[in-house]
């Protein structure tokens, strides 16, 4: 499915709410029942319902409308040091989620009003009116916090300017060029003076839609043959900029096809993250000691500063249309264990929520 989803009423949502009693909030939630040993299944989560509390003072009540699941979500399953804190078991799980105030004891954030804050995984959310960022869905659609105008599409940009900064001319290369921040990135890099954006995707369809809608000029299939000798054919001049979400492979063919000077966003590593022995790494690292490559890792929490700036310029882009975006949408709570592992494997062309107001 794509991004022609209608946007949620808000009014229509909250009178129907306010009919059905504030006080009787039943949600769904999916917790997590076990964690995984190599890749997730379905055993792992647990849907879950239970009565929705009295917001207290400075708290609002959020029914949620749609929700993302990510790819940093799998490293949160397991219970072991990171960035963030690991999800607790029998807990409701956490992530990005846009929705309307159903009940609010704040002045700031008032009933009707459009969220997004970071208490996805659940139907309803009560939480301090501090934690939500009301949207303007006048801008653009709910959903569209979620993805171009959310996390991703920030992490697109912060990688893009900040951390791997493409020039005037430069060759770019972005792995999971058919995801949520790959989509945007090709597009981004080619605002940004690129001479040529090429793509890596898995199998033909998302290959051949790099090059027909998000622009990209040439498009890798990884899993069509060697993914060195693909690069080198699709850009023989070498590369300046690589933004990575792989990881493995794709980093090691990156590092071999770099210019002197290259810079390269380590963004993510999807590729390793059901590993259950030693990840594989590039065994070419010194290359990039030979090529003075700058190799940075970022987490887009570091860059909310930037949120802003690219929701100006973003917002505006996707109005004219010379940003384009796409959704794969699942329905339903009881499905988003379901939209997570698909995302997990692959199964979606950009962005992958899950809609909860169906």
């Amino acid at each position: 499915m794509t991004n022609q989803t209608n946007q949620t009423n808000a009014t229509d949502l909250t009178a129907t709410v306010n009919a059905a009693n504030a006080a009787n909030f039943v949600s769904g939630e999916i917790r997590l029942a076990s964690r995984p040993v190599g890749e997730p299944t379905a055993d792992n989560f647990a849907l879950v319902r239970t009565d929705v509390p009295e917001p207290a003072e400075g708290e609002i009540v959020v029914r949620n409308t749609w929700m993302s699941v990510d790819p940093y979500m799998r490293g949160r399953m397991d219970d072991v040091p990171s960035y963030i804190p690991a999800f607790a078991l029998d807990a409701a799980l956490e992530g990005s989620a846009v929705g309307v105030v159903v009940a609010s004891r704040s002045d700031a954030v008032p009933v009707g009003a459009t969220v997004s804050h970071f208490l996805g995984w659940r139907e309803y959310a009560v939480l301090d009116a501090a934690a939500a960022t009301v949207v303007d869905t006048d801008m653009a659609p709910a959903q569209a916090y979620l993805g171009a105008l959310g996390t991703t599409g920030l992490t697109a940009y912060a990688a893009l300017t900040e951390v791997a900064p493409v020039r005037q001319g430069d060759v770019v290369f972005v792995s999971a060029a058919a995801g949520a921040v790959g989509g945007v990135a090709g597009q981004l890099a080619r605002k940004l003076g690129a001479s040529k954006v090429v793509g890596s995707a898995g199998g033909p369809e998302k290959a051949k839609r790099l090059v027909t809608d998000f622009g990209y000029d040439a498009a890798i299939d990884y899993r069509a043959g060697s993914l060195e000798e693909q690069l080198a054919q699709a850009a023989p001049e070498g590369i300046d900029v690589y933004l990575d979400s792989v990881g493995g492979g794709h980093l090691r063919a990156a590092i071999g096809a770099m210019r002197t000077g290259g810079r390269i966003a380590l963004v993510g590593a999807i590729g390793d993250y059901n590993a259950t022995g030693p990840a594989v790494g590039p065994d070419n690292l010194f290359q990039a000691a030979v090529k003075e490559l700058n190799l940075r890792g970022m987490l887009v929490s570091s860059y909310f500063h930037l949120f802003p700036e690219w929701i100006g310029r973003a917002a505006g882009w996707l109005a004219d249309g010379t940003l384009r975006t796409e959704h794969t949408v699942v329905e339903g709570i009881d499905r988003a264990p379901a939209a997570f592992l698909g995302m997990m494997r692959g199964a979606n062309t950009g962005k992958m929520l899950v809609r909860l107001d169906g």
